[in-house]
Formats: C-alpha cells, structure tokens, sequence
C-alpha cells in the first residue's frame, strides 16, 4: 500500500493535525515506510501460534477488594460548605 499527498492530507484533517503544505511530503514518506514494515509482518508465519496477551507471563498481585474507610460519611461532610440529607449539595450548573 502506498499513500500519495492527498491521502496524507486527508488523514491529517481526519487527526485533526495541524501539517503544514511543505512537511506533507516528509510525512508521505514516513507514514509509506511505517506501511511497508507492517506489510512485512504478514509474511510471518504464525499458523499454530497461540495469541498471547501478556508478553512477559508475569501476573499482577491483585488485593482484596475491601472497604476499608467505610462508615465514616458524618466526618466526611464535616468538611462540605452544603449538606442536604446526608449529601453533599452543590450549586445548580445546568438550566
């Protein structure tokens, strides 16, 4: 596959990006040979691979999903400028 400078241009506007004229061409360039690498990848041979999804096999050390503050909500709204039955009140934003 292979991108000329209108297609750059078009994906610039897409990406909302700011490319001036004069560095399109660069960018052709650059975005060309990101394509050709990828293009490679697909003469890999990974029939009979299994997709991996982690890399490294490490796992993460996970905690117990606990409360470990809870029952406090009279402290918390101790420090609230406006409390309504036990909720914090805030100002009206939206009409």
């Amino acid at each position: 596959m292979s991108l000329d400078v209108d297609a750059v241009r078009e994906i610039a506007f897409l990406a909302r990006l700011n490319v001036e004229e004069e560095n399109l061409p660069l960018l052709k360039d650059d975005l060309n040979n990101i394509l050709d690498w990828v293009e490679q990848l697909s003469e890999v041979d990974t029939h009979g691979i299994e997709p991996m999804t982690n890399v490294s096999g490490a796992r993460l050390s996970a905690r117990l999903d606990k409360v470990s503050d809870g029952g406090s909500s009279n402290e918390i709204l101790i420090n609230a400028p406006l409390v309504k039955e036990n909720f914090f009140t805030v100002p009206k934003v939206i009409e």
